[in-house]
């Protein structure tokens, strides 16, 4: 098997993607936290210490898609198009989405998992003082199109 990742001496090296076409992809990932009564609680109420959780969370989504680069060694920097994060309450848990789009040679799955990760860790930030005791889980791709390889759909998909 050829590692794309490494040159011929082994070394770390990213993909050259300058012979690929630029197409309109997009990815779409998801994740959750699960909440305690006690936050249920301080939501429902509006007594948070640290302030708007969910628009504070949406914001810290959009600026780690745009430095995803920065952080996953191997991204290339992409122009990006369009970020959308979704936050949900449903019963005792915060379902999160990311969407994120744009014309490019190489796909976006791992800015929109990036951006899901870091709104759902900005939900614990934000409501910490309230319990420590919350869960971040189920981050995956969701969605992706363009490129190459077509689409994918994780209930499509084996997971």
């Amino acid at each position: 098997m050829k590692l794309t990742h490494v040159n011929g001496k082994g070394r770390p090296r990213m993909v050259d993607v300058s012979s690929k076409e630029p197409t309109l992809r997009t990815a779409v990932a998801g994740g959750v936290i699960k909440l305690s009564p006690r936050v249920i609680s301080a939501l429902e109420s509006g007594s948070l210490p640290k302030g708007d959780v969910f628009n504070t969370a949406v914001v810290a989504g959009i600026q780690a898609v745009k430095r995803t680069d920065q952080l996953i060694p191997m991204c290339h920097t992409l122009q990006v198009s369009s970020v959308e994060v979704d936050l949900e309450v449903s019963g005792s848990e915060i379902h999160c989405s990311c969407s994120v789009s744009a014309m490019a040679r190489t796909g976006f799955e791992m800015e929109a998992l990036v951006g899901v990760s870091t709104a759902l860790l900005t939900v614990y930030d934000m409501l910490k003082a309230v319990d420590r005791g919350m869960v971040v889980s189920d981050i995956r791709l969701l969605k992706k199109t363009g490129g190459r390889s077509g689409t994918y759909t994780a209930d499509q998909a084996e997971v």
